[in-house]
This record gives C-alpha cells, structure tokens and sequence, in this order.
C-alpha cells in the first residue's frame, strides 16, 4: 500500500523491501531520466519481481489492485458489512457505520430513511483501498439511484422499497414475486398482520441476538419490524431488494389470495382463505417429512 504523501525516494525503498524491485537505487535513476511524472499512491499487487519500469509505468498509470465484493440479491447491510470485511476494505463496525447513519444519500428520495438499508443496489462492485467507507457506500447508492431512474421507482419511495424488500426475502422466484407483492398489499388493505418471517429475523439482526431461526421470543419481541404483533409495514427496508423486486413492488398482480406457504421444491403455494391454506401447510409438512 503506497500512502497520499510518500516521497519517491521512499515508495522506491518500499518497493525494494517487499521484493517488487531489486534496486530501490536503479528505480529513482530511472523515474527523475524520465522527467518526473507523480506515483500514484494506492495499493498495488505484483506477482513476481519486475523490472524498474515495468513497476514505474504501473504507478504512474495508477493500476491499483481492485478488491471485488459480490452483492447478491437480498443481501441486508450486515451481510454487506460481512462481505466489504472479507474482501479486506475494513471492518464490518465501519461499514455498519456509514450504512446506519448516511442516510442523507438517499433524503432525496425517501426521507423517512433510518439507514441505507434497501438502498445499497446488488451488483458486483470493484473497490480499491483508496476509497474509503464513505466512498463505498455512495458507490451503492449510486448505483440504486442509476436503476430507480431507469425502472422510473416514484411515488412513496419508502414504502415500494419495503415491501420489495419483504418480497426478495420471500421467494427467489422471479415469477411469483408480483403475485407475493399483491397479496402482501391485500392484507395491508384489510389492516391484517404481515407475519412475515424475514421481518422477524431482521429485527433480531439489529437487536443482536438472531440464533439462526426464529424463536419464540423472536415472535413476542416488540419490536417494530415484528409483524406478527404490529400490523403494517415495518420502518423500512429489511434487505437489498434487486430490479425485479422493485418492479414486483411497483406492479404488483392484483389477486384474491391472503396466504402462501412453501411447496418444499422452491415455489409456494398460494390460497385465498384459512381453510385452503390449512390445506397447503399440511401439504408442506407432509413433503418435508417425504425427504
């Protein structure tokens, strides 16, 4: 990592000292023959030792080494946080940090925002060691910004992110996530309980306390995202909805149904009354107990 600031004299004995030139003195020779052009500081990877202008033509064209962090769909913020930790950019606190308390990046769109959570676009991102946790996490929300406009995301911005949000943690089938929006809407309608397990899970992630699955005191929490006790949406987002997501959310399937449960093979089955759902969940319990 070459520091904003070092002389050339220094980065060139760096360089040496982490085998990447043989001669520090050979390296200055060569930069001041040129008529000094400036290093660029940054991080840079060299698999082998190589010759002084190899390595100095490197630096003055300021070929960093990228570090790619991977974002997929419905990643939260701590599993972001994880990510950006495991790629070497920082710690998981930093980030949390920035991603808790930058919410002026998004005030133009949603200004109920209590963090960036929704708001930081899956993608597969390159970042340098350059840029800081500020810098990272306005490249997310950049890139939000960038997919918004393009899928034309208006209105109450706050609650389409939310409910797509709630939407990318309950099926990863691009198909019904229209129809899981609908019937999410339905029940909001008629003032009936989301009881969304994601919601659950995320409330325990910010409590600190989630065990790997819900328990009975996860569904008792007071919690405002625990909508098996509060009716309503939850304060914001619980994850990074992706495009079609928010397009579910936007334009969902208008529909009769109020229930789904999984069908055990990746899709869900989806009922209009308690009685048929009933039905649904026996038909679950009793796959689950085929395999």
């Amino acid at each position: 990592m070459l520091k904003p600031g070092w002389s050339t004299r220094h980065i060139a004995t760096e360089l040496q000292a982490n085998g990447v030139i043989h001669s520090w003195r050979a390296f200055l020779l060569y930069h001041y023959l040129l008529k000094p052009r400036s290093l660029k500081a940054g991080e840079y990877k060299f698999e082998e030792a190589a010759s002084a202008s190899a390595v100095h033509d490197r630096l003055t064209r300021g070929d960093v080494y990228v570090h790619t962090v991977v974002v997929p769909e419905g990643f939260n913020m701590f599993d972001i946080a994880n990510a950006i930790q495991a790629a070497g950019l920082g710690t998981r606190l930093e980030f949390l940090k920035e991603a808790q308390t930058q919410t002026e990046l998004i005030r133009d769109l949603d200004p109920q925002a209590k963090s960036l959570e929704g708001y930081l676009f899956p993608d597969t991102y390159g970042f340098t060691r350059t840029q800081n946790m500020s810098d990272i996490v306005a490249v997310m929300v950049h890139r939000f910004k960038q997919e918004a406009k393009q899928i034309g995301l208006s209105g109450d911005v706050h609650q389409t992110v939310t409910l797509a949000s709630i939407v990318e943690k309950e099926t990863a089938a691009p198909d019904e996530r229209p129809l899981v929006a609908g019937l999410y809407l339905n029940r909001l309608n008629i003032h009936m309980a989301l009881d969304a397990d994601p919601t659950v899970i995320y409330a325990a992630l910010l409590a600190g306390n989630f065990q790997g699955t819900i328990t009975h005191s996860d569904l008792q929490s007071d919690s405002p995202y625990n909508t098996y006790k509060f009716p309503g949406l939850p304060p914001g987002p619980i994850a990074n909805p992706g495009k079609a997501s928010l397009q579910a959310a936007m334009n969902p399937t208008k529909t009769d149904y109020l229930y789904f449960v999984s069908d055990a093979n990746g899709h869900h089955r989806f009922a209009k009354t308690i009685d048929e759902h009933n039905h649904n969940v026996a038909l679950y319990r009793s796959a689950v107990a085929g395999h």
